[in-house]
């Protein structure tokens, strides 16, 4: 879902982008007519993808941010899901294999005895 809510923002922001500067030169009414409504479209994902995302608040809260908010949000919901993976445990495979004694062969032999052929 966060692949979703990035690219979402990504084209949110870039549409935003060459529709201000569209208005601020030349203005064809041609780009306005394409980039308003994909503008649109894509900042409705983003709120949708956020609330499918995240349960939180503040990420929730800045995807309603036109332009800029889907990149704060997803910046927001990712933090928010590697600090509840760091407080977690999880990805920390080396830590948990060593907190269970798994992978550890050597440690586990001589804790059982066995590998010991010496009388």
């Amino acid at each position: 879902m966060t692949v979703l809510l990035r690219t979402a923002a990504r084209v949110e922001l870039l549409s935003l982008l060459v529709l201000l500067a569209n208005l601020a030169t030349v203005h064809v009414a041609g780009v306005a007519t394409l980039l308003g409504p994909l503008h649109g479209c894509a900042y409705l994902v983003v709120i949708g993808a956020t609330f499918a995302a995240t349960g939180r608040t503040r990420p929730r809260l800045l995807a309603l941010i036109p332009g800029i908010g889907g990149a704060l949000a997803a910046r927001s919901a990712a933090r928010n899901t590697a600090t509840s993976a760091a407080r977690n445990g999880a990805g920390n495979t080396a830590t948990s294999a060593a907190r269970n004694g798994a992978g550890n062969t050597a440690t586990s032999a001589a804790r059982n005895g066995a590998g010991n052929t010496q009388v």
